[in-house]
Formats: C-alpha cells, structure tokens, sequence
C-alpha cells in the first residue's frame, strides 16, 4: 500500500491509500476520486516531505498498530454480510431506494456521475476507502 498526499482544484489538500502508483493513476484516469471535503473531482498530488525519524528514534518510527490488517478485516466483515453488485450498483441502489426491490447490504461500482446523481436523489451511499476483494457473484 502506498500514502498520497492529494489535492483538489479547491486547494483541500488530503490523504488517499492506494495500492500502487498504478492504482491510483487508474482511479484518477477513471474519475474515482473526489476531494472528501468539497467532493471536487479535479485531483492531483499535492507535495509530499518524506517521513524520515531523527538519528537514534527509530523505535518511536515504527508503526504503533496494524491498522491495515485491521481495515481488511473490516472489509472482509463487510463484504460477508452484503451482496457484490458489481457495476450494477447505481440501478440496484436506486431500485431499493424506490421500493421495487427489496433492500439488502450492497456494494459495488458506480460512475461519479452516477454515485452523484444518487446523493442528489437522496439515496442513501457512500465511498468505499478500498477495492472489493469479491469481484464476482461466483
């Protein structure tokens, strides 16, 4: 996992996890991203200072906790309680919202217009911090 620091055309400067530089050059291609501050989806790095302890305080540099172990098992909690709808997730959220279905934990993609136009329709939804580790109904 890698640590960047983003900013929006707004100038909110903040941090995203990513996979990669791979990943996140697919999700900034892709328009995933949006500042969690004013949701602008004009993003790019914003400057980085690396994080290098002082000589003799490695030990306070180490990690305190595991918290990405402790996100994947959130995300593996989450995704075994609800239903991988894949890049249906707009149409199925909507169809819940709107009573023609009946309602279940999901998840899945969706555009940012699409994700936008849900919020705006009052259908309840929010951004995953992470990738569905289930991409399959299989």
């Amino acid at each position: 996992m890698i640590v960047f620091d983003l900013k929006c055309g707004n100038a909110h400067v903040f941090e995203a996890w990513f996979g990669s530089s791979a990943d996140y050059e697919a999700q900034r291609a892709r328009q995933l991203i949006d500042c969690p501050l004013c949701g602008d989806g004009d993003i790019g790095k914003a400057a980085m200072a690396p994080a290098v302890p002082r000589k003799g305080d490695m030990v306070s540099a180490l990690p305190k906790s595991n918290a990405m172990a402790e996100l994947l098992a959130a995300q593996r909690q989450m995704e075994a309680k609800s239903d991988y709808v894949g890049g249906t997730f707009a149409a199925e959220a909507r169809a819940m919202h709107d009573g023609t279905v009946a309602e279940r934990p999901i998840y899945g993609e969706a555009t940012r217009a699409d994700a936008l136009a849900l919020v705006r329709d009052g259908v309840p939804v929010a951004p995953l911090p992470f990738r569905p580790l289930v991409t399959s109904d299989a």
